[in-house]
């Protein structure tokens, strides 16, 4: 952009935002609207009577924009110029300009429903639709009524579909930043190759040996991948003849890399030497990074995927949009004419890709956002009926109210309980605030905590197995705690012990071969949550080792009953003859519990009846990952509960069920969403749940 075009569009954007409570503002990544906007705002004077908030789908642009704009005013990180991550904070009372993630402004509407630090809330980002921002934009809709006086909204987008976001707030106005990109050649090949990182490392090469100078920037599905290619391309840079072509510098780029790994992506390259930048979708629209003029885009992009029905997740490589595929081109077109190479052939992108991105709302588990919305106590909340740009789909919602129903976030009316209320204050997924609550009144909230933030760690902290058959359980290598057999949560827990043993030697996680900065971050989660369940707090939160080693059974068994109640809505019965467990509430295949657990089995070789799980996965076939045995006397409430379930008093709503359904359906059915289950299908699903516990009952 050159100055010209910014000094008028300044003046624009001002004289806009002053008229109108709510602007759509839509500019192509790297057109500076995450930095600039508040920028331009706090030289006008919207900082004088509050906060500029400014939310990022991800922590790692949250902190990467905040520090740029802070070194553009010339000030220190968490003085003017903040940022706020889950588990982390740098601002202070001289902040005027905050970064958030769209989590942590979800988290301080609870406490502060009117968000009345904020004189300005930049919604940035909005075409990756994240579940969080697309939770905002249903709350900045309830909000600008509120405070139509002194509250500015801007939603602000690469790609955006800014008519669809405008009518939803009313016909608000939509301006464009302006700034031409380069323009960027594209390049299909006629069909797609059999592997992708062997295609990509082939064409890279070919790039560096054959075009002039320019940074390359490769999109690969996650961090695996990168490493892999990665490794190759070092492996074939070296191998070429010395001299034949310009030195290469190759950088992985993607969220699980520590901070001053990413940083290194935005120094320039020394002179005669070119960068090969191996990103995940980071890169695609989060982080602009200067100096790319090629890029390789295969096609895909990894993404996690919930089914309400079954309560399983599946993390699977999927074919990009049409959106995603123009945002990654162009990026080859910031600083001058550029190439981008789709490794996929022009009628694949034609009549293959969706032309947009499927919201994140429409392919996740809603329990925490729904407690969420039930936590607002507003007296219309009727959560069937939220206002939200696109819909999830009801059964995703009748999901989330029976899991929360489950763990007694919610009465049978669709009320938020007092437990409902404790958890939304704390920064965890309902199953996990929920044991911590359970652990406080079973007194054994340390060991809790401790499990709580090792599930939380967000990256694998254990070594990963061989990869060998299935078929064959693997277990913890012999330097490990095994958790008595009783499940990977008293595993999880014991590691733990063992490294607050040594004073949380570092030497001591690569002996063990544990993810060194996974578990210093698990540290400070630790830390960060002792300090939250503190006020309320029934014993002391230090670590504290465990001493009766040869009675794993009893000194656990409060845990265990704790992880039971927070994981009611994640709870499985073993079938009668084998090893199977079919998880209850819903209508699921039979699972296995995946070969990585300890949990161990009897001289039968027959597992526990009853086991929790974190989550279910489905990769070569369904399985329970991070499991924990549990008593039946501990699973016998939950069954009953789950006779009891109605999902329209659930919900909040007033209508009569029949009359709902017929609401609620023709509602979805406009917006092009499947239909609501039956209730009988549910009585069913509930039916063959009490006939399973009935049966294990008669063979006791």
């Amino acid at each position: 952009m050159g100055d010209l075009p910014i000094v008028r569009f300044e003046e624009k954007i001002v004289e806009t935002v002053e008229q109108n409570p709510v602007v759509v503002v839509i500019g192509e990544t790297g057109s500076g609207k995450s930095t600039q906007l508040p920028q331009i705002l706090y030289r006008r004077g919207y900082a004088q009577s509050g906060i500029i908030a400014v939310t990022q789908p991800r922590r790692v642009a949250a902190v990467s924009v905040s520090r740029r704009v802070a070194q553009e005013q010339n000030v220190q990180i968490g003085e003017e110029v903040g940022y706020a991550i889950r588990f982390e904070d740098r601002t202070s009372e001289k902040t005027r300009i905050k970064y958030l993630t769209d989590g942590v402004l979800l988290r301080e509407s609870l406490f502060n429903p009117e968000l009345n630090q904020y004189s300005v809330i930049i919604l940035d980002e909005a075409h990756e639709r994240s579940l969080n921002t697309d939770i905002l934009l249903g709350l900045m809709k309830r909000l600008i009524k509120w405070r139509h006086s002194n509250l500015k909204v801007l939603i602000t987008s690469a790609t955006l579909d800014g008519g669809k976001v405008s009518r939803f707030f009313s016909d608000c106005p939509v301006l464009t930043v302006p700034g031409e990109l380069f323009p960027v050649e594209i390049v299909h090949i006629s069909e797609r190759p059999k592997n992708y990182v062997e295609a990509s490392l082939k064409k890279a090469i070919d790039i560096h040996v054959r075009e002039p100078e320019g940074d390359i920037l490769i999109f690969l599905t996650g961090q695996d991948d990168i490493e892999k290619l990665v490794l190759k391309l070092e492996e074939k840079v070296q191998s070429l003849e010395e001299g034949s072509c310009m030195d290469a510098l190759i950088l992985p780029l993607h969220g699980s890399l520590p901070p001053e790994m990413q940083v290194r992506v935005f120094s320039p390259p020394p002179p005669n030497c070119r960068r090969f930048i191996v990103s995940t979708n980071i890169a695609e629209t989060s982080l602009t990074v200067d100096g790319v003029v090629y890029v390789i885009d295969p096609g895909y992009v990894k993404q996690r995927q919930y089914n309400p029905a079954t309560g399983m997740y599946s993390l699977e490589v999927v074919q990009i949009s049409k959106v995603q595929a123009k945002q990654r081109a162009g990026r080859a077109g910031r600083t001058r004419p550029g190439k981008c190479y789709r490794l996929y052939p022009s009628m694949v992108y034609h009549d293959d890709f969706l032309d947009a991105t499927v919201p994140e709302i429409q392919r996740s588990s809603l329990a925490g956002t729904v407690l969420y919305l039930k936590s607002l106590d507003l007296a219309d909340m009727d959560i069937l009926k939220f206002d939200f740009l696109d819909s999830p789909s009801i059964e995703s919602l009748e999901d989330a109210l029976k899991q929360l129903y489950l763990v007694d976030a919610i009465d049978e009316n669709g009320s938020i309980t007092s437990i409902g209320r404790k958890m939304a204050e704390l920064p965890l997924e309902p199953s996990l605030s929920r044991t911590l609550l359970e652990a406080n009144e079973l007194d054994c909230l340390s060991q809790a905590l401790t499990v709580v933030s090792m599930l939380s760690a967000e990256t694998t902290l254990l070594p990963a197995p061989g990869k060998r058959s299935e078929k064959k359980r693997k277990h913890t290598p012999p330097d490990l705690p095994d958790g008595f057999g009783l499940g990977d949560h008293i595993q999880l827990l014991q590691i733990y012990e063992q490294w607050y043993q040594t004073d949380y030697s570092i030497d001591w996680c690569k002996e063990n071969n544990l993810q060194v900065r996974g578990m210093v971050f698990v540290r400070s989660v630790r830390k960060q949550l002792s300090q939250i369940m503190q006020k309320n707090s029934k014993g002391s939160l230090d670590v504290q080792t465990s001493k009766k080693r040869r009675d794993g059974q009893q000194e656990y068994r409060n845990l265990r009953k704790a992880l039971c109640i927070g994981y009611a809505n994640q709870l499985a019965e073993r079938m009668i003859r084998h090893n199977g467990y079919r998880p209850l509430g819903f209508k699921s295949e039979l699972v296995q519990v995946h070969p990585s657990s300890v949990l161990k089995s009897d001289e039968d070789g027959m597992l526990p009846n009853y086991v929790v799980y974190h989550e279910l996965i489905v990769t070569s076939r369904p399985f329970m990952r991070n499991v924990c045995a549990v008593d039946m006397r501990w699973a016998a409430p939950i069954l009953a509960k789950l006779e009891k379930l109605n999902v329209f008093k659930l919900s909040g709503g007033t209508s009569e069920p029949d009359k709902q359904i017929q609401e609620v359906t023709s509602t979805m059915e406009k917006k092009g969403i499947a239909a609501i289950q039956s209730p009988e299908d549910r009585d069913s699903r509930i039916q063959a749940a009490r006939e399973r516990f009935l049966a294990r009952k008669g063979q006791k």
